[in-house]
């Protein structure tokens, strides 16, 4: 009997093949496991029993044949064997991230972030102003030219004089070295709230945001515990919360230190804590206190986003926490560096983010 086959309705799955709606589902739980393969193949096992993700036609087996197949995993032939991510999955994680944080915007040309100053650049306007020596014969505005020879020399005797060249205006395209701080303290993770998944998404997505749409840009991830230390933007998906207590003092001296090598004049710092800082380092030991703002701690932590206004360098804070305490540390921290905090839901966070990049770079272009 020829007829119509109903299935149930799964939003954003309309009109996917069997492999893309289960890749989805897999990318999200490898970051919940942060890169653990087989960790999220179980949980989705576990996902498809429950709510019948495959089907006769394509099974798990077939899915994971698939992932090995287009390179998205290969075998780790080490002490415990088991399926690693690949390259090319760790950049489809920041593409993802990407689409889901910043699903508004679209690649670019190079640069694009423009100045309102005009001169010799790289994006081409619709201005024109006299030729220079040294401008690039491609900008070349060929009908102004001529016309401009034609109303100098006549037609009679025509000629294309130096003078007689325009070319096309063009804006400077500035650059911009950002330092992406996380925290990773034991708080992210406090009393069952995952705070560290949004993070590391948004900080995969920002990465993913210069090197596409703002290439000539830096950008320097750390992560910031008891200590502070570099990591690559490959190993984002892979972040993990340690037992550590937040010493944001170590991790603003690393920032700084990053961004006095970067020979740009554009520097800024954006920090994702949920936090009050709660330690810092006197030579090889530890000085911490978990039980409200220390005052010690708060010193020397304000001392430094003083020092960073004085070096020009804004830092943005996007606290996840809305406790008033940890407010007013905020506000403090702010009027210290001159600079902008969000306190943001996990879910907006992606936008604020978004938004102060774009903001930071005009203002301090104009």
């Amino acid at each position: 009997m020829i007829g119509w086959k109903f299935s149930d309705y799964v939003p954003g799955m309309e009109g996917q093949a069997p492999f893309d709606r289960l890749f989805k589902v897999f990318q999200e739980l490898l970051l919940y496991t942060s890169g653990e393969v087989s960790e999220a193949l179980s949980w989705l096992t576990e996902l498809d029993k429950e709510y019948k993700l495959t089907d006769d036609d394509y099974g798990m087996a077939d899915f994971i044949r698939d992932l090995i197949d287009k390179g998205y995993i290969r075998m780790d032939e080490g002490q415990a064997p088991g399926f690693v991510p690949s390259s090319k999955l760790e950049i489809a994680l920041r593409r993802r991230a990407l689409e889901d944080v910043f699903g508004q915007l679209k690649k670019s040309k190079r640069g694009n972030h423009n100045t309102r100053q005009g001169g010799r650049g790289d994006e081409v306007t619709s201005d024109f102003r006299p030729f220079e020596f040294g401008d690039p014969l491609d900008n070349l505005a060929v009908s102004e030219s001529l016309r401009n020879a034609q109303i100098n020399h006549g037609i009679d005797d025509f000629q294309l004089a130096q003078e007689d060249l325009e070319v096309y205006e063009t804006l400077y395209q500035s650059q911009m070295s950002t330092v992406l701080m996380i925290d990773i303290s034991h708080s992210m993770i406090l009393y069952g709230e995952d705070r560290i998944t949004p993070a590391k998404k948004v900080a995969m997505a920002l990465s993913e945001l210069i090197t596409t749409r703002y290439p000539k840009d830096t950008l320097d991830v750390i992560v910031f515990g008891n200590d502070a230390w570099q990591i690559e933007i490959k190993d984002l998906p892979y972040l993990e919360v340690g037992p550590y207590h937040t010493n944001t003092v170590a991790g603003l001296e690393l920032a700084m230190n990053i961004l006095r090598r970067r020979k740009n004049p554009n520097k800024q710092i954006f920090m994702i804590t949920d936090g009050k800082p709660t330690c810092i380092k006197k030579g090889k030991k530890y000085y911490q206190n978990s039980f409200g703002l220390d005052r010690k701690i708060v010193s020397r932590t304000l001392s430094l986003a003083a020092q960073c206004r004085k070096l020009q360098i804004p830092v943005t804070t996007f606290m996840i926490a809305r406790d008033p305490y940890l407010v007013n540390f905020v506000d403090q921290f702010t009027r210290a560096n001159n600079g902008k905090a969000f306190y943001s839901s996990l879910q907006g966070l992606g936008d604020f983010i978004f938004m102060d990049y774009k903001n930071n770079k005009a203002r301090r272009n104009r």
